[in-house]
């Protein structure tokens, strides 16, 4: 495992994370139960993985409680997440008041059986709620830090309907946030240009999500997402195969598939920490962490990528 400096936090975390929400929480979306999903993070710290997201609202926090069992917790990195609204939706909801986003962190804390966790997230946040967020909510996080029930401050953005990452654009320029949660992909690498340069100049810890979705996972999918990118107008159809859009990657011997490309795409981006993979599925993990671990992507490919998808920002690959 490669171990990366997630920013101000001067923490050494594991450049895969394990992500524990997504499409198969850990399995638990396809009806593995908590032990059994418990599995997935106890071969993710044997993989050398030290970094583990989950969220209130994933319902994995026991799962990984389970999964962490028996292993020294100061060497893990365990990030959790409260909404920002009471109907835990990022689309103007009723603000969380101060005392059920406290209640929230306590049943965290409960239910992966730790005193303390290193990351607290305020989950999803719209350009709606960032008021909410820094008049009540942060103040809350920075007293729950003084009392040692988490030790970092993070942010994750609502990414398939910020798109072009306003919450974040506002949030980090604030110096308030030690962390985060950011959407960055092939077809979709805006970050690059609005959100990596603001976690660079506050030296904030970035994590990836979305580096592996649908559109990523065939070439089927893969076909179906240029498209919408072609009708509207983001990218040229002279440059791709439109049955095949990804197919040039296969051409490289260095390239092993499709998936591989987009997680070594988010691993070596500058701003770029720690890349969230999720699964069901020990062999699947085995595979992802792998990719994040390979190689840069060649330069050709890289600048051909970028011919491709440069001005690509309005889907989000899911």
């Amino acid at each position: 495992m490669d171990y990366v400096r997630l920013g101000r936090t001067e923490a050494m975390v594991s450049v895969a994370g394990l992500g524990c929400g997504g499409h198969s929480r850990l399995g638990m979306s396809y009806g593995a139960a908590s032990e059994e999903a418990s599995r997935i993070v106890a071969k993710a710290i044997d993989l050398g993985v030290n970094f583990l997201d989950t969220a209130r609202s994933y319902g994995t926090e026991e799962a990984v409680g389970l999964g962490i069992r028996g292993h020294d917790r100061s060497k893990l990195f365990i990030s959790t997440k409260s909404w920002a609204g009471t109907d835990l939706s990022n689309r103007n909801p009723d603000p969380l008041p101060v005392a059920d986003f406290v209640a929230n962190l306590e049943t965290s804390l409960r239910t992966l059986g730790t005193d303390y966790v290193d990351l607290w997230h305020v989950h999803g946040v719209s350009p709606q709620q960032l008021d909410h967020v820094y008049n009540e909510l942060l103040p809350e996080m920075q007293r729950q830090r003084d009392l040692g029930k988490i030790r970092f401050i993070g942010i994750t953005e609502a990414f398939r309907e910020d798109l072009h990452h306003e919450t974040l654009r506002q949030a980090l320029p604030t110096g308030e946030f030690d962390v985060a949660m950011v959407g960055f992909n092939l077809i979709n690498a805006g970050a690059r240009k609005t959100v990596f340069p603001l976690a660079l100049k506050q030296d904030v810890g970035t994590l990836i999500m979305f580096a592996v979705r649908r559109a990523l996972n065939s070439a089927e999918n893969a076909a179906e997402a240029v498209a919408q990118l072609i009708e509207l107008g983001e990218v040229d159809p002279a440059l791709v195969d439109p049955a095949d859009p990804l197919g040039f990657l296969a051409e490289n011997p260095e390239i092993k598939s499709q998936v591989e490309a987009a997680y070594r795409f988010c691993r070596y981006e500058p701003g770029a920490h720690v890349v969230l993979t999720g699964t069901g599925k020990e062999a699947h993990l085995e595979e992802n962490v792998a990719s994040i671990l390979a190689p840069p992507l060649p330069s050709e490919t890289s600048d051909r990528l970028a011919r491709i998808f440069g001005q690509a920002t309005s889907i989000s690959g899911e």
